[in-house]
């Protein structure tokens, strides 16, 4: 019974540890973003790799997400003669949930995986400690930019999300359903409102911070990982660990948006 509670007050100790540690992180980071001096090429590149590099993931999975919502919505709504409905119901999912949400996941298979792994390796190989020693933040050299780049582009890339989803949403119900074309974008132009985009506009800002956030502190404190340590082995397994944590962030912050902005 006492190695029981042992280990019970362990795992509470290495969780405090952990979200003190992860908080330090973010607040140095987001304190670091208004320190002088102020250089943009760190975050137009860092705008680019994260962004611009995943357009075409974007692309892709917008326009089948918007498919597959107008082929899914048209086979429930004729059911209740409610075609014409098609485009409200399509834009609404994408706008306020699919878009944000998605959009968030794909960016963090493709870039988040990558920032953590980068930063990993960098303290691996002890980059991060000479940095120091020449006397260069790495908060302000290394993690604001992915901060501050993350916060832009994920509200960019979600708009493009859901405007390519209502686009194939209109294709699978215009050319494959024969729905009335100015039905679909009237019941869409008279649903959707700006409760609705500020929704998923709140939701791609806060997944921005988040996905960079988690990432980054992963590998930034990947030699006090439990399940990471020194060594390729050490890296690839906090990334997972931060891929992992990033979604189920995303998920449960979704449901902490929707429920205070209803």
């Amino acid at each position: 019974m006492i190695f029981l509670f042992e280990k019970i007050g362990r795992e509470a100790l290495w969780f405090l540890e952990t979200a003190g540690r992860m908080g330090t992180f973010f607040a140095l980071t987001f304190v670091s973003i208004f320190k002088p001096p102020y250089k943009i090429s760190p975050v137009v590149r860092q705008i680019h790799f994260i962004g611009a590099r995943s357009v075409f993931v974007i692309l892709f999975t917008g326009t089948f997400t918007g498919m597959v919502l107008g082929l899914q919505g048209y086979y429930t709504l004729n059911k209740f003669g409610s075609v014409g409905f098609l485009g409200s119901a399509v834009a609404l999912s994408l706008i306020r949930e699919l878009g944000p949400v998605l959009t968030a996941l794909m960016v963090i298979g493709r870039a988040g995986s990558a920032i953590c792994a980068e930063v990993g390796i960098m303290r691996n190989s002890e980059q991060i400690d000479a940095l120091e020693c020449m006397a260069i933040d790495p908060y302000k050299y290394l993690m604001a930019p992915k901060l501050l780049a993350g916060v832009i582009v994920l509200p960019l890339l979600t708009a493009l999300f859901d405007v390519i989803g209502i686009l194939g949403g209109w294709l699978v119900g215009i050319g494959l359903f024969d729905v009335n074309e100015g039905a679909y974008f009237q019941g869409m132009y008279s649903s959707v409102g700006w409760a609705d985009i500020r929704m998923g506009l709140v939701k791609s800002l806060i997944f921005g911070l988040l996905l960079v956030w988690i990432a980054a502190a992963k590998g930034y404190a990947l030699h006090l990982e439990r399940s990471g340590g020194f060594g390729a082995e050490g890296v690839s397994r906090v990334t997972t660990d931060a891929v992992v944590l990033s979604s189920v962030a995303v998920l449960v912050w979704d449901y902490l948006i929707s429920a205070l902005l209803l």
